[in-house]
Order: structure tokens, then sequence, then C-alpha cells
């Protein structure tokens, strides 16, 4: 089984690029961030053309996240993360596809720190602390799996320098993102990296980051430990970071036996 979270930035502007990817991979999940598309104007039926299906939660201008399977259909247990009613912000969403949970995030970025939208981030990531716990809790296998917006260490980012004032490297984030883990979370790609420099996710677009090979690693996927005992492999497409008008992150992607 091959699970796969892709920030898309823009479904609709990197619609062609999505496509071929996934007509090339063919990963069995996919989960999608930064829709930056209404529930309407989500590219459904191109979607299920290409051979899959689709849930997602939308908003206008910024965020939405989806779920794409290649299966059955997700079977949608959650549109948004707990703990808040009044925080209509489309981030989280939650199906079982296969027997697996599969819950697709876009943490908050939390620039400019500090300040209120820095607050909103640590207080999403306590949130999504608790909602993990009861997963875990739960039983349930389970995948966790989008844009996190954290550098978990100074070993995930090319050069942190230029990066010190960057709410992804504070230490707050980072004291969240090791709290996460320490409930009894595997992160995918650092178990398949446990020596190397894990290979990046992220390159922005200016100052010739991908050209510079100046990236980051802020996508992950987190496993349950019933899920880590069955990884197999674990990976990012990062010559998709390279095709014209490009997302500025690649594809990161996990296979369990």
């Amino acid at each position: 089984m091959r699970i796969a979270t892709f920030n898309i930035n823009g479904v609709n502007t990197r619609l062609p690029n999505l496509l071929a990817w996934l007509d090339e991979t063919r990963p069995d999940v996919a989960c999608l961030q930064e829709l930056k598309a209404t529930d309407a104007q989500f590219p459904a039926a191109a979607i299920r053309d290409a051979g899959y299906h689709a849930v997602w939660k939308g908003e206008p201008r910024w965020n939405g996240v989806a779920i794409l399977s290649r299966g059955g259909e997700p079977m949608v247990t959650r549109r948004g993360l707990p703990g808040d009613d009044g925080d209509d912000q489309s981030r989280y969403i939650e199906a079982a596809v296969d027997g697996v949970l599969i819950g697709c995030l876009y943490l908050p970025n939390g620039n400019p720190q500090p300040g209120p939208k820095f607050d909103y981030k640590l207080a999403w990531f306590e949130r999504l602390i608790a909602h993990a716990e009861g997963l875990l809790a739960s039983g349930a296998p389970t995948v966790l799996a989008g844009d996190y917006n954290v550098v978990p260490t100074e070993a995930d980012i090319y050069n942190s320098r230029s990066w010190k004032k960057n709410a992804l490297l504070q230490p707050e984030s980072r004291a969240a993102w090791a709290r996460l883990l320490a409930q009894g979370w595997t992160d995918a790609l650092r178990e398949r990296f446990p020596h190397d420099p894990p290979p990046w996710t992220f390159w922005q677009y200016f100052r010739q980051a991908w050209e510079r090979d100046a990236g980051l690693r802020i996508d992950h996927l987190l496993l349950s430990p019933s899920v880590a005992g069955r990884l197999s492999d674990a990976g990012v497409d990062r010559e998709v970071r390279g095709q014209d008008r490009a997302s500025d992150h690649a594809p990161t992607w996990i296979v369990l036996d």
C-alpha cells in the first residue's frame, strides 16, 4: 500500500502536474494540502477520470485538504480537527481507506512570529496532539500525513542561518513536534533514513532555492505502532519539484506491506 502526501499549492493551477504524478506513480492513497479552491471548485471529475475517489474540504483562496483513493472510496470520519468549534480554516480531513485511518493535515505556517499567527499555529498543534493521543488510544492503524510546517531538527534543513526567526524552526514548534512523536508515532522518512540526511520535501520559489538544492523537510508521514511495523520503504518524488509550474513541495510517500 503506497500512501503519499503532496502540498499541491493550488489544485487547479497545478492540475496537470498532479494528474501526471498520479499516472506515473499510482499511489493507493494521496493526501493533498493547499487546495486553494472552494468545495465546488475542486476538480472532482478530472480526478475521478484519473481513477481516484476523493473526499475534500475546500476553502476560498487558501488552505483546503483532500484524500484521494485508488481503491475503495474513503469513508470520512472527520472534516475538521476537534477542539475549537470556532475555527473555520480547512486544515484537517480524516477518512478510513482499505483498513487504515488516514489523517490529512495542513498545520498553520505561523509566520510572522511572534504574533497571532504563531499563537494560532501553537494552539492548532495542541489540538492535533490531543486528537493524535486519542487515535493512538483507539488502536486503529493510523497514518497522519501532511504539511506540518515544522523543520524537526537542524538536520532537516540545508542551512538554518537565514531561517532563525522563521516559525518553522522555533523552539516551541519543535517542542510540540517532539511531544507528538513521544506519544508513540514513527516519523517514516526519518525511519527510512536513520543515519543519512533525509531528503528535502520543500524548496522556496525565490533565491534559486531549487537550483541550489536549498531545501527543508516539512512534509511528514507519522505512523501508529501497528502501521510502523509494516513500513517497507519511504521517499520523496523529488523530480516533481523540477517540473514546469511545479508546487514548491515534492510528494512524500511510504510503502506498507
